[in-house]
């Protein structure tokens, strides 16, 4: 949950970003640890928005070399960074898993915009799941030779490793996007009882306190983790890619574009702040 302090907070800098910058934000969501569903008492809130530019930015023929992201310094714990439209599709094309990630967040603080409801609309179709496995495998892989091979581990960790990992399961055995939520994905773990319940104490132990500290590796999940891992080559669903997908992409891209136009997205006397509430 968000506080309603810090949900004020959040949305008063997202104002200011469209002030700032000229944009139009289309959705803002949280990332990381407190939309997975394991986040510590002080962990930081992990911003992320999408927005659109007037429609005269995109006709340039410096376009490629103009800087398609926002970002902002920590400050009190909320971490704001965003991208431009264009390059939020352009990723989406290559089933980016950070983009997918943040369409699919269950904490929203911005959504004024068709562009989320028809991205998630488009994820079926466009969504790799062979990209997404090996992305997530990646991770885990190098997340566990780096902080759990050791008799002494930061225990934190352990989440960084089986949620990515969990996620490939997920859609190895789905053949669709993994949902980002954790507990979501403990539900493949129903026949390794032994490996939940550690899990289930970790999680416990990282919501009630400020941060997990360095304790001795955990036997169980070791051995869960580096099985998963060695398992051999992992089974991939066949999907074929929707013919004309980028034109779909396309579409999306000039209907939000109407959109802003209609609503006088880009006025800069537009009442920013109530627009966001």
């Amino acid at each position: 949950m968000i506080s309603e302090d810090i949900r004020t907070e959040i949305l008063r800098r997202l104002g200011n970003v469209e002030t700032e910058h000229s944009v139009h934000i289309l959705f803002a969501t949280e990332s990381g640890s407190r939309a997975w569903g394991f986040a510590s008492p002080n962990s930081d809130y992990d911003v992320r928005f999408i927005y659109m530019r007037e429609p005269g930015w995109y006709q340039a023929v410096d376009l490629e070399e103009r800087r398609d992201v926002i970002e902002y310094p920590i400050v009190d714990d909320i971490d704001l960074n965003g991208w431009d439209v264009r390059k939020a599709l352009r990723l989406f094309w290559k089933s980016n898993p950070t983009f997918v990630e943040w369409i699919q967040s269950p904490l929203t603080y911005v959504d004024q915009s068709l562009f989320r409801k028809t991205a998630l609309a488009l994820l079926p179709e466009i969504y790799s799941p062979e990209k997404g496995i090996y992305h997530y495998r990646s991770m885990a892989k190098t997340n566990y030779r780096g902080y759990l091979k050791e008799p002494v581990v930061p225990l934190k960790k352990y989440f960084y490793i089986l949620r990515p990992l969990l996620a490939a399961r997920w859609i190895a055995s789905r053949g669709c996007a993994a949902p980002i939520e954790f507990e979501k994905l403990l539900t493949l773990l129903h026949k390794e009882p032994v490996v939940l319940a550690e899990v289930h104490k970790l999680l416990k132990q990282k919501r009630g306190t400020l941060e997990l500290g360095l304790a001795p590796a955990v036997p169980s999940l070791n051995a869960f983790i580096e099985a998963e891992l060695e398992g051999g080559t992992v089974d991939i669903p066949q999907k074929s890619r929707a013919p004309m997908v980028v034109d779909r992409l396309n579409e999306l891209f000039h209907r939000v574009l109407e959109e802003c136009r209609a609503n006088n997205s880009f006025n800069p006397d537009a009442p920013t702040v109530r627009r966001l509430t």
